[in-house]
């Protein structure tokens, strides 16, 4: 569903990733882990289109989006949950879920939605600024998911969040993936929520990827040495 071959991003003259390849196929979660600055967020930019490459080629479900803008790859199938979840304080849970609605063609939130995401239904009136980090979370990958996309990046999702909501974003992503057809990834640093969703885990470090594994096969003490060395 997502190829990626020889990736390379740049930060004026420094290049911060280096000829990346990896490929993402429909139904899976891919989890990348890394520390603070080891080129997590720069790969997600870069597949969503706000760091422009400078080399190689992103494929979505076999369509070339290397060069597309941000709205056109949103539109070939990509949605992008940021760090930090950057809603619409001022807009209502619904006037932000609508957001997305425009490149689906949506007319009305889907029921769908509001069975993932309850908290959002009975708040959906409340302005997004007012609720908790969690829940803004939520509220950001229901707008997301509105958009209908093939692959749904997910940067850092448990960031500031508390353990308990941690748990259940996890489930939702579960459940999203049992509904749909539909490819995930997600940026992480905490082990348990990758444990808990991922398929497959990939370590980042400086740009380039150093380990990999299913997670049957996942030595838990060796990724957490990777991420405190």
């Amino acid at each position: 569903m997502l190829s990626v071959s020889n990736l390379k991003v740049c930060y004026g003259q420094s290049e911060v990733i280096s000829d990346l390849n990896f490929t993402v196929p429909k139904n899976e979660t891919l989890a990348i882990m890394g520390r603070n600055g080891m080129g997590k967020t720069t790969l997600f930019k870069s597949l969503i289109g706000i760091l422009p490459l400078a080399g190689g080629e992103i494929k979505v479900d076999g369509i070339d989006i290397s060069n597309s803008e941000s709205y056109q790859r949103v539109e070939n199938g990509i949605a992008y949950v940021p760090q930090g979840r950057m809603i619409f304080p001022n807009l209502t849970v619904k006037e932000n879920i609508e957001t997305g609605m425009q490149v689906s063609n949506l007319t009305e939130i889907p029921d769908d939605i509001y069975a993932l995401f309850p908290v959002l239904r009975e708040m959906r009136n409340r302005k997004g600024g007012n609720l908790s980090g969690g829940q803004q979370q939520q509220l950001a990958i229901a707008r997301a998911l509105v958009t209908n996309p093939k692959v749904l990046l997910l940067d850092e999702p448990t960031e500031g969040i508390q353990p308990s909501i941690i748990k259940d974003i996890a489930n939702i992503l579960n459940e999203i993936k049992k509904l749909r057809d539909i490819t995930i990834i997600v940026s992480e640093q905490v082990l348990s929520f990758t444990m808990a969703v991922a398929d497959r885990i990939i370590v980042i470090d400086k740009g380039e990827f150093i380990h990999e594994d299913m997670r049957d096969n996942v030595n838990s003490e060796q990724i957490k040495k990777y991420l405190s060395v």
